[in-house]
């Protein structure tokens, strides 16, 4: 026996009192010591009991979330809770929570353009459901209604849209094809009781086939290019050549075309002086007026001629 036990039956035997009157004393003592065992129990138990009551009785709405409740006996109530402690009667009563901040979510489609040719394309839209018809939300389509409804919804407009629109022209009208597929969206969205915060095209593929077509025909177009360059370079040099085989047989057939040309020169720099604010002081070498007798002798024989 260890020495803990010998000294709590110790503390017993001195508890008890002596003799036979003392051993019905005894039997009593042991039963009102019982009887405290049994209520101390209960106790313990009522409080347990009590604290899980309470417990199950309140429930939490975190932040950026609401809930809404489904009664055993009404169903789901047209109410919706905000973020806080909220009170329900257990079993009875089980709040629903839902998430309502905007989440993104990329969905991509294979559909065909005007033209038939095949386009992927992804959007990226960003969705929260409708606060004050969250009860609605749950009777229909349940806690994840996004999954339930986006893909479906914005595969049938990308289909719808897209079909409107060239294969060339989902490139150059971009913002319009953007447009139209926001403002379907919203509307589609709208009937299921969801908000899209935004809609955006993330990616447009277009087909392996149609991608070397498109590059073909840049390479061509730049080709195409660069032969108009090369005549219109071969058409100005040879303009230059004649223009310079011209003034040289002028030269050499008047000598005076030279002084014309230098007259011209000199009245085309007076008219720009004249037309100036500015007050300018110049000589005649400066006009290109410095010309000899027998120099406006030849100039005026070409003239007449």
């Amino acid at each position: 026996m260890s020495r803990g036990q010998q000294q709590f039956r110790q503390l017993l035997t001195n508890m008890l009192p002596k003799g036979g009157a003392g051993g019905a004393g005894g039997s009593g003592g042991s039963g009102g010591g019982g009887a405290a065992a049994v209520s101390s129990t209960a106790l313990i138990v009522g409080v347990g009991l009590l604290g899980w009551g309470i417990n199950a009785s309140l429930f939490n709405v975190d932040g950026g979330h609401r809930a809404v409740k489904y009664s055993r006996i009404s169903g789901v109530v047209d109410k919706v809770y905000n973020e806080g402690t909220h009170f329900n009667i257990p079993w009875f009563e089980t709040p629903i929570l839902f998430d309502v901040r905007a989440k993104p979510r990329n969905i991509a489609s294979l559909t065909g353009t005007k033209d038939l040719q095949m386009v992927n394309i992804t959007v990226r839209v960003l969705s929260r459901p409708q606060v004050e018809r969250l009860p609605e939300i749950y009777r229909t389509l349940g806690t994840d209604f996004d999954e339930r409804v986006l893909p479906s919804v914005v595969n049938e407009v990308l289909k719808s849209v897209v079909a409107q629109f060239n294969a060339s022209q989902l490139i150059t009208q971009r913002e319009r094809v953007s447009k139209l597929i926001r403002d379907n969206l919203l509307i589609r969205a709208n009937q299921f009781n969801i908000t899209l915060e935004d809609v955006s095209i993330t990616h447009v593929a277009f087909s392996p086939e149609f991608t070397h077509a498109v590059e073909a025909k840049q390479i061509a177009q730049q080709e195409a290019q660069r032969a108009s360059y090369i005549v219109d370079r071969a058409k100005q040099e040879k303009q230059s050549i004649i223009s310079a085989t011209l003034i040289g047989d002028a030269v050499k057939n008047s000598p005076g075309f030279i002084e014309l040309r230098k007259l011209e020169t000199a009245r085309e720099i007076a008219s720009v002086i004249a037309r100036s604010n500015n007050r300018v002081y110049v000589d005649s070498e400066a006009l290109m007026l410095n010309v000899s007798c027998t120099h406006w002798t030849l100039v005026s024989g070409l003239l007449a001629i």
